[in-house]
């Protein structure tokens, strides 16, 4: 007694494999749910309603999830619990494949699921599991119920019951924390607007790693190329399409955040390779990039992939569609130009930094332009004001044959230095191994002498004098300059 007996044929223990299957390495309680809502988008929903309630106090909590979509026949829902049981499988034409995903999910999450599905306005159907019923040895019974009472349209809805996996206690935390993860894995969707997603009735946001949409200091990110496309064959003998994206920060506006802004902008950590499967992220992480190794200046740039799931064998997608392993096929399509534009980006934010440590070194002189400003002719400019000007020295790239630009735009003159003329070399590089005062002075002269030049041209130029009007009031405003310094 108390020991089971099995046919030959059997392929599995069920009381065994319920436990088992718990243990199916969902890494959250917001990838499982994915699952649930990858189903809803395959059955073309426009809404998903998240509830997640507490019936008691001190018990685990219960989740709902319910949608607009186009339901199940009483067929389908009597397979839909049933591990490989999708009529769709190995689809590769969006979310699902394996039919894994509705069972897994839920018995990674909770001790009892429910699903309930209508269609047409007709009577619904009911199935239900429960993992300690079937854990004894009982035989598990799949059949649907017809559910009394009316119903709208079509559309399903699962409910969770005893999620004792839940990793907070604190209702209003697991909330933040899913709106933050399904923000960000479905973005794609909830900013089309194909996808209205609420938790609680409450709205989901999109959220996105690439920070393209994020707005601070008037600035977002911005595409740093064309968006790249590889061309790959898949195992049916199709070919499709990986896009690829990158992004760059932009340093100079954001740089002075401070650290919890910068944490809740993503900025700080947010470093990696987003992946997304048909439109949805099921990877974030450092992919792809060959041996480039991650560092601190790689935060201030993104990448995201897309592929479609026709790509699948070379993604390496697993089951639970949580993580990826690139075949060695798509490493050498992708691999070699990626690792390339990871350390010119690199490259390109340490030189933004080295730019706003430079202006930072430069406010000693601009401000000592400015004080002297009030005493020179005035220049005058299109719009309102016409008083003393402010400064601004920057250093970027420029074309090689130019020493420096200036700009007068908001009553502010700004003079961008070009680090790649030998005159910056041969001038500031000597100049900022400087430490002492006799340094500190020597490079306030020669920054005065560069704005004084400037603010002369941009005076004289522009109405015609000649070369020797040039050097008088040049001579003048130098002389100025050094006099408030």
């Amino acid at each position: 007694m108390g020991q089971q007996t099995h046919r030959r044929d059997d392929l599995l223990v069920s009381s065994n494999f319920i436990r088992a299957i718990r243990e199916s390495g969902y890494v959250s309680l917001s990838t499982a749910l994915a699952e649930l809502i990858d189903n809803s988008l395959q059955a073309a929903a426009t809404e998903v309603a998240i509830t997640i309630v507490r019936t008691k106090a001190g018990e685990d909590p219960e989740i709902h999830v319910e949608d607009n979509g186009e339901g199940m026949s009483r067929s389908e829902i009597e397979a839909c619990l049933r591990f490989g049981g999708s009529s769709r499988f190995d689809e590769r034409q969006s979310f699902g494949r394996f039919g894994m995903g509705l069972p897994t999910a839920s018995l990674s999450q909770a001790r009892q699921i429910e699903v309930t599905s209508w269609q047409n306005g007709r009577a619904a159907n009911q199935v239900f599991l429960d993992v300690e019923t079937v854990a004894t040895g009982v035989p598990v019974d799949l059949r649907a119920r017809r559910q009394p009472g009316n119903t709208v349209g079509s559309g399903c809805r699962v409910v969770w019951r005893n999620c004792d996996r839940i990793e907070y206690r604190r209702l209003a935390w697991l909330e933040r924390a899913l709106r933050r993860d399904l923000g960000r894995l479905y973005r794609r969707f909830l900013s089309s607007g194909e996808l209205v997603l609420t938790i609680n009735g409450k709205r989901v946001d999109p959220v996105d790693p690439m920070l393209l949409t994020a707005k601070a200091e008037g600035r977002s990110a911005r595409l740093a190329f064309e968006p790249l496309r590889y061309e790959l064959a898949a195992s049916s003998g199709e070919t499709a399409f990986v896009t690829v994206r990158f992004a760059m920060l932009p340093v100079h506006h954001w740089h002075h955040l401070d650290n919890a802004t910068k944490r809740r902008m993503g900025i700080v950590g947010g470093a990696g390779v987003s992946i997304l499967r048909a439109g949805r992220e099921i990877a974030s992480g450092w992919h792809l990039m060959g041996a480039k190794r991650k560092e601190n200046y790689d935060d201030w740039w993104r990448c995201e992939i897309d592929f479609a799931p026709v790509l699948d064998e070379h993604f390496g997608i697993t089951v639970n569609k949580q993580g990826i392993r690139p075949s060695q096929e798509l490493q050498e399509a992708l691999g070699a130009e990626l690792e390339s534009i990871a350390r010119l980006l690199n490259a390109r934010v340490r030189q933004a930094f080295e730019e706003v440590k430079f202006q930072a070194a430069t406010e000693t002189s601009c401000r000592i332009a400015a004080a002297a400003d009030v005493d020179l002719p005035v220049i005058r400019s299109a719009g309102k004001g016409s008083g003393a000007l402010s400064y601004r020295i920057g250093s970027e790239q420029l074309p090689i044959e130019t020493m420096f630009t200036s700009v007068l735009k908001k009553r502010t003159l700004d003079v961008t230095l070009n680090v790649d003329h030998p005159a910056f070399v041969a001038l500031y590089r000597p100049l900022q191994t400087l430490g002492d005062e006799a340094g500190r002075e020597l490079r306030t002269a020669l920054e005065l002498f560069l704005l004084s030049f400037a603010r002369t041209t941009t005076l004289l130029l522009r109405d015609g004098h000649n070369c020797d009007d040039l050097l008088r009031v040049w001579s003048k405003t130098y002389g100025r300059m050094l006099q408030k310094s």
